[in-house]
């Protein structure tokens, strides 16, 4: 069947740069928390773990309403969720800003949490629905601009929270972003149709509504390799600043190519642009080698680079280096997760699927305030970064050993319930 007019009009890549751009905008509110930590603790003389535990709370928010959200979106399309996902991005950081007491930072929190899963939930599962072909590449943009964004505006963002102070720099960068959101919200569409035969090829054999992907073992098993290789970044996105305080690292000052700058802002720009630009190019690779291997081969290396900032952390050069492989080999988990959920349970649902497994990005958060409780009894950081080694080469192995041969088992259930293709007459 021939597309409709409006259908023809929709240029799906243009779609997908305001999906990107959106999420450029967005990222601030998770990679750039770390840098708000110290501040507010020194000004305030809040508890650190007690600062943290909003960060948690924006988190599971976040990802723990992603189902609903993305429900609402796979029935309405992603216009409304995303421009009232951006007015809560906005009210969030502005209500940071006047923020006196923790309560009232936990408040903020849960209203970031749902403008986040708003704003992130809708553009991955929407990119899902127009790209069946190129999943990998898709996620890996959209997951991307949630790397760079942050990457971008680091240096800009901790020059006001050291010049105006941490409560100025909330509301003012709060203000841009969730605005700039809404305005671009405004132009999102959904697919009304398949996207071509080589899309309808590449696309699962099966569409599985979420009450039934939530009953299946290879759900809970992919939810589970999520949540052991989330912890270890979770824990160093919201936990760097304070665990340069803690190596003696954070305001030395180091020199890479004549620009000097404290060690934590120029680890918080590199991780931030090494989390962004690793994640197109692995779900790309994704798409090339196949989820697992994509998974086997960077998880284990993530679980080396955490080894190597047990080792070498203290040394400020290395505290860049080590910090900066961990969020390369991490950042990966937003464009696969999100590919091997659409490969897997299909197109039609894949926003609400997708909310569904992103749930477990959640519950690695509660690692977060767990980290400081773990260090405060051993007095050292070796504890978390060690078991986020272990966690994360396990999650590699468990990937390719475990869920793959689950996945093909799924699909070969699935398969004959697929309508037969009629074969052409013979003229």
């Amino acid at each position: 069947m021939a597309p409709s007019r409006a259908d023809r009009s929709i240029n799906r890549w243009a779609q997908l740069a305001l999906m990107v751009a959106c999420t450029v905008m967005l990222s601030n509110m998770q990679y750039g928390w770390t840098l708000f930590v110290n501040p507010m603790q020194k000004e305030n003389h809040w508890e650190r773990a007690g600062i943290q535990l909003a960060f948690s709370i924006m988190i599971l928010l976040n990802t723990w309403l992603a189902p609903i959200e993305g429900m609402l979106v796979d029935r309405y399309g992603p216009r409304l969720v995303v421009m009232f996902g951006g007015l809560c991005a906005a009210a969030a950081w502005a209500l940071n800003s006047y923020a006196q007491s923790l309560a009232s930072l936990y408040v903020g929190a849960v209203v970031g949490g749902v403008g986040m899963g708003c704003v992130f939930g809708t553009c991955m599962g929407t990119a899902l629905k127009w790209f069946p072909d190129r999943r990998g590449l898709a996620t890996g943009l959209i997951a991307m601009g949630y790397g760079l964004g942050a990457a971008a505006s680091v240096i800009p963002l901790a020059s006001m929270i050291q010049s105006s102070g941490y409560r100025r720099a909330f509301l003012v960068f709060g203000l841009i972003q969730g605005l700039s959101i809404f305005a671009m919200g405004m132009f999102l569409v959904k697919p009304l149709r398949k996207i071509g035969a080589s899309a309808r090829t590449a696309a699962a054999q099966v569409d599985i509504h979420p009450s039934k992907t939530f009953r299946t073992a290879v759900f809970w098993m992919i939810y589970l390799v999520y949540v052991m290789i989330g912890f270890g970044g979770m824990v160093i996105t919201a936990q760097l600043g304070p665990l340069a305080l803690d190596f003696g690292v954070e305001k030395q000052i180091v020199t890479i190519l004549r620009l000097s700058m404290p060690v934590l802002t120029l680890a918080a720009s590199v991780d931030n642009f090494a989390n962004g630009i690793t994640r197109p190019l692995c779900g790309l690779l994704s798409d090339k080698i196949g989820r697992e291997n994509a998974m086997l081969l960077v998880f284990s290396a993530e679980g080396l680079a955490f080894a190597g900032m047990i080792v070498f952390g203290r040394r400020p050069l290395a505290f860049v280096l080590f910090a900066a492989l961990i969020f390369l080999f991490w950042g990966e988990i937003f464009s696969v997760f999100p590919a091997i959920c659409g490969d897997t349970f299909g197109v039609r649902h894949a926003a609400a699927n997708n909310g569904l497994l992103y749930t477990a990005k959640g519950a690695s958060s509660l690692a977060v305030p767990l980290a400081n409780l773990l260090v405060s009894v051993t007095g050292t950081w070796t504890s978390v970064l060690l078991a986020a080694c272990v966690c994360s080469i396990g999650a590699g192995f468990m990937a390719k050993f475990v869920v793959a041969p689950m996945r093909q088992r799924l699909a070969s259930r699935y398969a004959p319930q697929q309508p037969q293709a009629v074969p052409a007459p013979i003229l």
